[in-house]
Parts: C-alpha cells; sequence; structure tokens
C-alpha cells in the first residue's frame, strides 16, 4: 500500500476541514469525508480506493503529499546506465549496474576505454569489461559535443525500460536503484533524480582539492545539493530543477521529448525536466538516496561553474517564459518592501498589517491567528527573496545603491540578510565567517545572468513574477 509523507508546509488548523501546504503553497478545503480520509493519511494508513486515490493525487500534484510506494514495476535488469565523460572515468561503476554505455566525448590523447578503470580496474580491452557484473560497452564522439549531446548518444544505444544518466564525477551508494525506481508506479512519473551533495576533498584530472576550504564551502553551499525534504519537480515551486548528476527516467518518455537539448552546455537538465513537466508528465526528487560529488578543485573553478549555471538562465528562460523570475511573490509584499525602500517604515506596517487583515476575512474558515501568521510570514519571505535577488542577479543596482547615501544601509543588509538568516536557523554563527565568499559565489552566478541577458536579448531572468496569494483548491 502507498503511504505519503507530509510536505513540511503541512498545516490542518481550526476543525481540520482546511490544509494549507504544498509548493508553491495552496489552500484546499475538505469535506467532511476528505477530512477523514486526511486524518487517516496523518496517521500513516490512507484508506484504498479510486475516490480517494484521486483525492490524494491532487495533493501530491501540489506538492503537498509525496508517495512512498512499497515497489514499482521495474527492477536492475530493466535499466541501463549511461555515463557522459570528457577526459576521465568515473570515481566509481554504478553498483547494482546491469548494462553500462559509456560515451567518451572525444577526450583527448588516449581514449577512456584504454585507459586504467576506476579503483585501478585496469583498462577495459576491447571496449567490454566485467566489473561488479555491469556489461560495459563504450562509444567515442570524434568531436566534443558537449554532455546532452553525449547523453543522447547513450540513450540512443538503450534497449530497456529505463536508463540513468550517472555522470562520472558522483559516487553511488548500494541499492541506490531501488527507491528511485519505486517511484514509476506512478504511470506519470518520467524523471526521479536522488540527492547529490558535495562528497568532500577529492582528486580532479591534473589537481587535488585538500581538506577544506572549497570543500567545506561546497558541503554547505552546492548548488546541486537541493535538502533532505522530498519534492515534486516543477518550475516556481521548492525544487524547480535537478542536477543531471544522477537522472533515473522512462526510456521511451525521454525519447519522444527529444532527449537533451544539446546546444546547451548548461542548463540542459533544467531545460528537459520542464519540458516533461510541460508535456503532462511528473519529476520526483528522492532525497533518501544521497549520490555524493566531487567538489570543484579551487575557487577559481567554482567561480567558473557558477559563472555558467548563471549564463544558462537567459537560454532557459528563452525556452521557458516566466521560470527564471529571481523572485516570486503577491504584489502586496512587493509592496511592503518598496515602502521599506522608501523609508517609509510606519506606512509599510499598516499595509502589512491591512494585508493581514483583508487576508483573514478572505480566508473562511481558517483560524484568524493563522491567516494572520500567512500574511506575515509571507511578507517576511518576500524579503528574504528580495535580499537574495539583490545580491545575485540585481547585484550591479545594489552596488550602485551603495554609493547613495540614503540606500547604503539598505543595500548592506540585503547583502548579509540572508546569510544572517542562515546562521539564525542552523543557531550558530559560523556560516557569517563565509560571507566573503557567498558573495563571490552570488556575485559569479550574477555575471553569469548578465552576459546571457545580454548575448541572447533576453531580459527573463531579471525580471520579477508578482501574483495574488493565495492559490485556492478543492480537496
Amino acid at each position: 500500500m502507498t503511504r505519503y509523507r507530509l510536505d513540511p508546509t503541512w498545516r490542518r488548523p481550526g476543525d481540520g476541514r482546511v490544509v494549507i501546504a504544498g509548493s508553491p503553497l495552496r489552500l484546499f478545503r475538505l469535506s467532511a469525508g476528505g477530512a477523514h480520509v486526511i486524518a487517516q493519511v496523518e496517521a500513516g494508513t490512507p484508506p484504498p480506493g479510486a475516490p480517494v486515490a484521486q483525492l490524494l493525487d491532487r495533493f501530491v500534484e501540489a506538492g503537498a503529499l509525496h508517495p512512498e510506494h512499497p515497489a514499482g514495476p521495474f527492477t536492475a535488469a530493466d535499466v541501463t546506465v549511461v555515463v557522459p565523460a570528457h577526459d576521465r572515468l568515473p570515481v566509481a561503476w554504478p553498483p547494482g549496474a546491469r548494462e553500462v554505455v559509456v560515451v567518451d566525448d572525444a577526450s583527448p590523447g588516449v581514449p577512456l576505454e584504454a585507459r586504467p578503470g576506476p579503483s585501478g580496474a585496469g583498462p577495459q580491452a576491447g571496449g567490454l569489461g566485467v566489473i561488479d557484473s555491469a556489461h560495459i560497452s563504450w562509444i567515442r564522439h570524434d568531436t566534443n559535443r558537449g554532455p546532452g549531446a553525449a547523453r543522447n548518444t547513450g540513450l540512443a544505444e538503450v534497449r530497456t525500460a529505463v536508463v540513468a544518466f550517472v555522470d562520472t564525477d558522483v559516487e553511488l551508494p548500494e541499492g541506490w536503484l531501488e527507491p528511485l525506481l519505486a517511484h514509476f508506479a506512478d504511470a506519470r512519473v518520467a524523471l526521479v533524480a536522488p540527492r547529490v551533495a558535495s562528497g568532500g576533498a577529492a582528486v580532479w584530472p591534473g589537481e587535488a582539492v585538500r581538506p577544506g576550504g572549497v570543500a567545506r564551502y561546497e558541503a554547505r553551499r552546492s548548488p546541486l545539493d537541493l535538502g533532505t525534504e522530498a519534492a515534486r519537480i516543477v518550475a516556481g515551486s521548492r525544487v524547480s530543477y535537478v542536477p543531471a548528476a544522477v537522472l533515473v527516467c522512462r526510456t521511451d518518455v525521454v525519447r519522444a521529448a527529444g532527449g537533451f537539448d544539446e546546444a546547451l552546455r548548461f542548463g540542459e537538465d533544467v531545460d528537459l525536466v520542464w519540458r516533461l513537466a510541460a508535456a503532462g508528465h511528473r519529476a520526483r526528487y528522492e532525497p533518501a538516496v544521497v549520490a555524493h560529488h566531487e567538489p570543484r578543485p579551487t575557487w577559481p573553478a567554482l567561480w567558473r561553474q557558477r559563472f555558467g549555471y548563471g549564463r544558462s538562465a537567459a537560454p532557459l528562460a528563452a525556452r521557458h517564459p516566466g521560470a527564471l523570475a529571481p523572485v516570486r511573490m503577491s504584489g502586496w509584499s512587493a509592496g511592503v518592501w518598496a515602502l521599506v525602500a522608501l523609508r517609509r517604515p510606519f506606512v509599510a506596517a499598516a499595509v502589512a498589517a491591512g494585508t493581514a487583515a483583508a487576508l483573514v476575512r478572505k480566508l473562511t474558515g481558517v483560524p484568524p491567528v493563522e491567516a494572520a501568521r500567512l500574511a506575515g510570514l509571507g511578507h517576511l519571505a518576500a524579503g528574504r527573496q528580495l535580499a537574495e535577488a539583490a545580491r545575485r542577479v540585481w547585484w550591479p543596482f545594489t552596488l550602485a545603491a551603495m554609493a547613495w547615501r540614503r540606500t547604503r544601509v539598505l543595500a548592506l543588509v540585503a547583502l548579509v540578510a540572508p546569510t544572517l538568516t542562515d546562521a539564525v536557523r542552523r543557531r550558530g554563527v559560523g556560516p557569517l565567517t563565509e560571507l566573503p565568499l557567498e558573495l563571490a559565489d552570488d556575485v559569479a552566478y550574477g555575471a553569469g545572468v548578465w552576459a546571457g541577458v545580454l548575448a541572447e536579448r533576453e531580459p527573463g531572468p531579471l525580471l520579477p513574477s508578482l501574483s495574488g496569494w493565495p492559490r485556492r483548491g478543492d480537496g
């Protein structure tokens, strides 16, 4: 029987006939029968039946519930692992893999299949070898075409129902496939990704990573690590993308979608997830499986990576309008913070209080205290978003604001606020010592965004998305 995890946003206040949860946050109104079903879900024993499944599927679609299937329709025998590679072999072969296709994307010098294998396993004579009972095939590009093209070349060779794309710089634990494959019990799920955490100090081609420094920083602030909470992956939500370091997909669905966009050297993984969602498929993030990713070897290498990620924002915005907005909030929250910026704090407080009162009247059936809490937290979250945007994509404006006496303090607060709130949440001042590194990280990403915007003439990654709140749904 499928069980469900409650999203961390889950709240069922008052008489239990209202649920507030999901990403973006939604409000569901329940009938008496629906409230009974949800009470059973919270207790861990959802009742069977098609009407119940339809009800719970609405919560799954909104990111309010996360299914835990006992098993899926596939096993490891139904999976082919595709490894895009350039000038290096995997740090380790994926454990439990039966079929592996390595695509050598025009590595310079000796072809990869003639080099010593992972962990000193020795050369793969004749292009075939057996490691951990896996059958390994080798394909080589004559010219370097990028990771998306390498994955597509491997995808063309897959004859199994499921394909797993695994990069060379990740190491997977034993038993990694089963929890990911279980999600395919939902016929709409086309892609599943594990958590990708920094793996600590490691050796990269030609460079040694010393313990600490970059490795410690990436362990805390890697853009590949999307946290410990399960999620549906969709643009505009808490987990809006996943890296292609490890992706497990239905082969036929990815083929029908055209595979990876080979024109994108960065962001091709984000583009695939969003195209699958636009076609009506689902993608799931499963942090119960943790893949360990090698950190960047040096600070310049890390900043080049962040610049490349930022550079991909404009091409992605051109393909997916509105999906790359640096902030998403209600117009009322934007107005409150605009008044703060204009040094009108009392007017801002009055507007915030007025919106809380208006929300209390709008959310019938929700206790007034809960409605006011939602309004207050919404304004605070909007302020955090604005501060993050101010030091990432809008940093040229923030830099200009620091040159003007009237806005200097506000600009400094915006630069420090995200790190300060992290320190408070972690109940320590450790993150504050890394403020200069975080600023350099964000500026590198923002510089990439601006480079892409100017090259593509696509302003999407710089423009905010303003909307009303809350969205309503029926349970």
